[in-house]
């Protein structure tokens, strides 16, 4: 099976509209930039978008946002995005906000073909509204199902022709458990190298989660905070 595309706009070709996304990536650190700048060229709509974060205004998702393309989000933390506030309080754009942890075992738990779990966290809050609690041990914990795509848009530092993926620092948060939960994985990598040249020690995904893979361009890597010190 030949998994190497040439680029992103050839990987992501049969993505449709109304289709669910998982997004990999940690605020602006390691998410699928080549893919995302894709996916905005075919204009493609009624997205929902599963990643932890939206991006900024005119970065990552927030570029999606932009364009109307996200028809929901399932997110936990989305506080650097303007738009993405703007669209929620106006009613266009369904926000489905999720306790960080929970949202990664939530993939974790949809990659690993279990299709839901009882957690405590959110018991007693609105994240708890409409679903079933069930009391443990003596501890209330609250039933949570959990997520699948049809699609998974990952980016690694280093991957191979057969898929398998090296994950750097932050990048490695959201990114190996999306490549297991989506039908498809689309794996972007800053580098691809041969079979066998990559230290099976070191792979934090097995080529058998990724269906696609290519070498992405002009990574910008971007910084979503920076706090410095005065001299």
């Amino acid at each position: 099976m030949n998994k190497v595309f040439d680029n992103a706009k050839q990987a992501i070709h049969d993505i449709k509209d109304d289709m669910t996304l998982m997004l990999g990536g940690f605020g602006l650190c390691g998410i699928p930039e080549n893919c995302i700048t894709a996916l905005v060229a075919k204009g493609v709509k009624g997205l929902t978008c599963i990643s932890n974060n939206a991006g900024v205004d005119d970065f990552g998702i927030g570029l999606m946002l932009q364009q109307r393309q996200v028809k929901k989000m399932i997110s936990s933390y989305v506080g650097e995005n303007a738009e993405f506030e703007r669209q929620l309080l106006s009613g266009e754009l369904e926000v489905e906000l999720t306790p960080q942890g929970t949202l990664a075992e939530k993939i974790r738990a949809g990659g690993a073909g279990i299709p839901a779990f009882f957690t405590a966290t959110g018991y007693g809050t609105e994240v708890a509204e409409g679903k079933e609690v069930r009391d443990i041990n003596g501890r209330p914990y609250i039933l949570e199902a959990s997520l699948t795509a049809d699609f998974s848009l990952v980016k690694a530092w280093k991957g191979d022709k057969h898929g398998n993926l090296i994950f750097k620092g932050t990048a490695r948060n959201f990114n190996p458990m999306m490549a297991t939960a989506g039908k498809i994985t689309i794996a972007e990598v800053e580098e691809l190298v041969e079979p066998g040249e990559l230290d099976p020690n070191m792979i934090h995904t097995s080529g058998i989660f990724v269906q696609r893979i290519f070498k992405g361009v002009n990574y910008e890597k971007r910084i979503e905070q920076r706090t410095i010190t005065e001299a």
